[in-house]
């Protein structure tokens, strides 16, 4: 009895257990040789489609026509007017064409055996100029100098108004600072109303000064006293004399 139990409990572990798989059928493929087959045709179809080789690089100028190139060609026509300009410019000039190259020589004249242009040599500028034709044109460029002497500055005007500038310099308290005294109602808004009808704080403080400031200050333009209208500031004319 233990036999046959034992029996039935072998045959139902092997049942349960999963089966291992074949190693030997390859992994991603059913069938080797056919994926072998494959590989091979592609092989042969990849090494059958060679790549086209580069254009040659043409060593001719940029105005010339190419080889076999007529005017009914496209480009044809390009080329023929960029050559004709060409000819045009060398022709105007009287200088043949410099082909622009690392690999050209330098043009006779224009380069000494050192590689030096000619107009810093002493020697070849010595064979075009002499020492009397440097003389005559200095004396033309002295003939042609002018010396423009010095004006005195006029005098100003008579009646111009106070001058801020002075005034800046005679005074020496900050802004702000509380020197002469105002009295009156509502000199905020007065002030506000007042200065907005001149266009820079320079033409506020000339009109200030003339109508009998700094002591007085009949339109309001200098609520704190400090002898300043509409926010005028004196500093920056006291740096410009180091002050």
């Amino acid at each position: 009895m233990r036999l046959i139990l034992g029996s039935v409990a072998l045959a139902a572990l092997t049942a349960c257990a999963p089966a291992v798989p074949d190693s030997g059928a390859g992994v991603g493929f059913q069938d080797y040789s056919q994926y072998q087959r494959e590989k091979a045709a592609r092989d042969a179809a990849l090494a059958g489609n060679a790549l086209p080789a580069p254009n040659a690089v043409s060593s001719e100028p940029l105005g010339a026509i190419p080889p076999g190139a007529t005017s009914a060609q496209p480009g044809a026509d390009v080329a023929a007017d960029a050559r004709a300009a060409l000819e045009a410019t060398a022709a105007n000039s009287g200088q043949p064409i410099l082909q622009a190259s690392p690999s050209n020589p330098a043009p006779e004249g224009v380069m000494n055996s050192a590689g030096i242009s000619r107009e810093n040599s002493f020697e070849a500028v010595g064979e075009q100029r002499s020492i009397e034709d440097d003389a005559s044109r200095i004396a033309q460029n002295r003939a042609q100098y002018q010396v423009v002497a010095p004006e005195a500055v006029g005098n100003r005007p008579g009646d111009v108004g106070p001058n801020i500038v002075a005034y800046a310099l005679a005074t020496k308290h900050p802004v702000g600072t509380l020197v002469y005294r105002r009295v009156g109602l509502n000199k905020t808004g007065k002030f506000e109303r007042n200065c907005a009808e001149y266009a820079s704080p320079d033409l506020a403080q000339v009109e200030f000064l003339k109508r009998g400031g700094p002591e007085r200050d009949r339109l309001g333009l200098d609520p704190d006293g400090d002898g300043y209208a509409c926010g005028w500031n004196p500093v920056p004319f006291r740096k410009a004399v180091g002050r």
